[in-house]
């Protein structure tokens, strides 16, 4: 069985990178090889391909058959194009200063291909950090519109309160001196209510005494008063009668 390029796994998981060896087709994929001539790492953009184009060149002419993937980096890295050439050479077709100036210019035209694309990658990825950055500033507009709106709102809430503050603490201090004022009223009227009271106890008494010797006297008069009255009818009764004869 003739021999293959292919690639052969390497690197953790999410983060391949491979080689691109010569092995038997009959070996596993990641098991024995019998010579590495370069290595392909996919993750950055544009990918690295890095190959040893004589070693490449020398495998194909032999009958090494590469894979589809492998046979897509040779002709990217234009070394099929130059084991093409090398045919014709070999038939005749034309010479090899011929060849190696097709070469050179295909080659010429592929490095202003990937040049062009190259550029494109880096103005795009331009593009997107610009556009990314224009949007984060858009974004950070609206925040700082809406916390200026919040701030304004909470200054004008506690605004309010102070005002209330005030006005509450203006309320007090007219409550507390109303107070003051009933508190150095009300010992002059308690003392007046007090004078007045010791003026009218003394004739109250006065009142008493007067009234209390004119019913004693009366006391004393009800029983001479009764005396006559109960011998009234005594006298009468011989006058009710008529004289015997």
């Amino acid at each position: 069985m003739p021999a293959k390029i292919r690639l052969q796994r390497r690197g953790k998981k999410g983060q391949p990178f491979y080689h691109i060896v010569i092995a038997d087709g009959r070996a596993p994929r990641d098991g024995r090889f019998i010579e590495k001539i370069g290595f392909y790492n996919p993750l950055p953009k544009p990918a690295e391909i890095e190959i040893n184009f004589e070693s490449a060149l020398y495998w194909l002419q032999k009958g090494a058959q590469p894979t589809d993937t492998v046979r897509a980096i040779l002709s990217y890295k234009g070394v099929m194009y130059k084991n093409h050439l090398m045919k014709g050479v070999q038939k005749g077709a034309f010479t090899a200063e011929q060849a190696e100036e097709k070469y050179q210019t295909w080659l010429s035209e592929k490095e202003a291909r990937i040049n062009s694309k190259k550029n494109e990658h880096e103005l795009s990825l331009i593009e997107a950090h610009k556009s990314a950055l224009d949007h984060e500033k858009k974004v950070n507009e609206t925040k700082a519109q809406a916390l200026a709106k919040k701030y304004a709102k909470a200054q004008r809430a506690a605004e309010g309160a102070a005002e209330g503050e005030a006005d509450g603490a203006g309320a007090a201090a007219e409550e507390g001196a109303t107070e003051v004022t009933g508190t150095v009223s009300e010992p002059a009227g308690e003392e007046v209510k007090e004078e007045g009271a010791k003026a009218e106890e003394p004739a109250v008494e006065e009142v008493k005494e007067e009234e209390e010797p004119k019913a004693e006297e009366a006391k004393e008069e009800e029983p001479e008063e009764a005396e006559p009255a109960e011998a009234e009818p005594t006298e009468e009764e011989p006058t009710g009668k008529e004289p015997q004869k």
